[in-house]
């Protein structure tokens, strides 16, 4: 049994940022924090010299990085996509597809479970996320077009590999007929469910609610609002996903910080109203740390071709977003410059609170006795430093 002590640390913690403290770690987890941190004669001492030592990172919706797509549908793949984000700092994700073939969603839940409980070489696979057979269609946004299914409560028999401790979260346009039977049938089983991609009015957000939906995906992304729903209605005037998801305290959400998605005064309004239910995303795609050019979105030769340019993916005319190319210590970065908030609610929103969205908050998402020893180490300028997973250094 290892144990391992980071001392001299900047620690950042839920409620704010102590300064000078030890975290001693043994077999992986957090065995004692504090200031005067007893640290056994035998421990490895890491000196953090003064600089932050935050919780790993927790991405609860990226798709790919580093040249590879989770859609490519190959353990190489999800390999390259996980040690690409941990050098970002993100020690744990939800792997998630694209809209595909049936084919395609049964292999691609088939190899997240098989990645359970196998090391990647980078963030550890904490789940799953099917995204894309329940799209409205019409807000598709940049996936690829394949199948898009009609909800079925019966859909969840191919669920049964997924359980609370592993879990997975489906998104669900709520305007879809089937998306109560569904949703309902998703929750008795404990498969968690967003909603996304859709074009709903206030009033099926709110029917989605009572069902037992509990996130908004990238909040401001395709979805309705006053304005679109105005082009099939003129009046009176009708709220929809966005409006809706900022007014439900009980619904949480996350926003895409890369810069480019969204404006300073959107990351700003989000974290006003949602603060606290607000989660950092990267929804980032094959090209992160890749050169700028074309590339497949979704699997190779049957998803999206896009182009990756100015930090961000666009379609090949150049009209419209098409994913993001950037890893969460830079949505970090753009959060902390857009809000002025401070630096350790910004860390929340990487950290505890999507590992309490998707129910993995006793296991990750704070520097707390129990919890694995994921973090990471940051200068003053909330540059990456080092990377950990279970104490051991993987970036």
């Amino acid at each position: 049994m290892t144990t391992v002590a980071f001392v001299n640390a900047n620690v950042v913690r839920p409620d704010g940022i102590a300064n000078g403290w030890s975290v001693l770690c043994s077999d992986g987890r957090i065995e004692s924090i504090g200031a005067d941190c007893p640290i056994p004669a035998d421990a490895v001492r890491i000196d953090v010299s003064g600089k932050y030592l935050c919780p790993g990172f927790v991405d609860i919706h990226v798709h790919g990085g580093g040249g590879a797509d989770f859609m490519d549908l190959t353990e190489d793949a999800f390999r390259t996509v996980c040690q690409t984000h941990a050098r970002h700092g993100t020690t744990s994700l939800t792997p998630t597809s694209t809209v595909a073939t049936m084919t395609e969603y049964t292999r691609f839940l088939a190899l997240c479970a098989r990645f359970r409980d196998q090391p990647t070489g980078g963030s550890r696979v904490v789940g799953c996320h099917l995204y894309g057979p329940y799209f409205l269609p019409a807000a598709k946004g940049c996936h690829p077009n394949a199948e898009f299914l009609t909800p079925h409560a019966e859909d969840t028999d191919a669920y049964g590999a997924f359980s609370e401790s592993f879990p997975l979260t489906v998104t669900i346009a709520p305007e879809l007929s089937g998306a109560e039977a569904l949703t309902y049938a998703c929750r008795k089983r404990g498969v968690r469910v967003n909603i996304g991609h859709s074009y709903a009015t206030f009033e099926q957000v709110e029917a989605a609610v009572r069902w037992g939906a509990g996130h908004v995906d990238h909040l401001f992304c395709a979805m309705s609002d006053r304005a679109r729903l105005r082009q099939q209605q003129a009046f009176p005037m009708r709220a929809g996903v966005m409006e809706a998801t900022l007014f439900f305290e009980e619904l949480t959400t996350e926003v895409i910080a890369d810069g480019k998605h969204l404006d300073d005064s959107l990351l700003r309004l989000a974290y006003k109203l949602k603060n606290g239910k607000l989660a950092l995303v990267t929804d980032s795609m094959r090209a992160v740390d890749m050169p700028d050019g074309e590339y497949w979105f979704g699997p190779i030769n049957t998803g999206e071709r896009v182009r990756k340019r100015d930090g961000v993916g666009v379609t090949l005319d150049g009209t419209a977003l098409a994913s993001a190319v950037m890893g969460m210590d830079h949505c970090i970065r753009t959060m902390m410059h857009a809000t002025r908030a401070p630096a350790h609610e910004i860390i929340n929103m990487a950290t505890l609170i999507p590992a309490t969205i998707i129910g993995l908050e006793r296991e990750l998402g704070s520097i707390a006795v129990g919890k694995r020893a994921d973090f990471v180490v940051m200068n003053s300028e909330w540059q990456i430093q080092a990377v950990y997973s279970g104490a051991e250094k993987i970036a």
